[in-house]
């Protein structure tokens, strides 16, 4: 049985979304960040070294990293569904969205929220963590322009590997600028698997608002 250990407001979140989508069979093991310093638990390392989540555990492997992760699911559980077959003609692109999503668009989103915490310390460096953010959120607003999906008209991988971005865009007040990074987010909050994957997962701050 594949197990997802699950960190509370974490990107495993899209884990469980992508599983509901799918409807494949999955435990969930969880961990509670700690409440002063938001680190996971140690006992995560017993897991996986980096004591990181998402992390997921099926039968004799142990796969960590979210891009990693979403590709493993897809192939053995998919069916064909949610993805792109190497040989498609948009392949190369919904693999590069699996690999963009953590590789690149997060660091400057990453940055901004620890340099946040530095008050008056950071300031020299908001103006090059802030066009680093417009330069990839644009990028990745024009991708969606005129679709509902980043890869057309249907939900992939990508997508569910992609959200976390679009959700710390918005979790930032950014929402505004990058309209259809918005109207994707609340496209995809509202799916029935999102909204299942919620309720099995716990309380994530970057949620849909009700």
């Amino acid at each position: 049985m594949l197990v997802v250990h699950h960190l509370n407001d974490s990107r495993s979140q899209r884990i469980l979304w992508l599983l509901e989508e799918l409807g494949a069979p999955y435990e969930i093991k969880f961990y509670k960040r700690d409440a002063t310093t938001r680190l996971a638990p140690p006992d995560l390392k017993a897991v996986h070294p980096l004591g990181k989540s998402p992390v997921i555990t099926d039968g004799a492997e142990t796969i960590a990293e979210s891009g990693a992760i979403v590709d493993y699911i897809v192939r053995k559980y998919g069916a064909g569904r949610l993805a792109r077959m190497p040989g498609a003609a948009d392949f190369e692109k919904y693999n590069e969205w699996l690999h963009y999503a953590e590789g690149s668009a997060m660091l400057p989103l990453m940055l901004n929220m620890y340099v946040m915490r530095l008050g008056e310390a950071g300031a020299p460096l908001h103006p090059r963590i802030a066009d680093e953010m417009a330069n990839h959120l644009g990028y990745v607003n024009a991708a969606l322009e005129g679709r509902d999906w980043l890869m057309g008209t249907d939900l992939t991988g990508a997508d569910v590997q992609m959200s976390f971005v679009g959700e710390v865009c918005n979790a930032f007040g950014q929402a505004d600028r990058y309209p259809n990074i918005k109207a994707w987010v609340d496209r995809f909050q509202n799916r029935p698997a999102y909204r299942k994957a919620l309720e099995k997962g716990g309380p994530y701050n970057m949620g849909p608002k009700t």
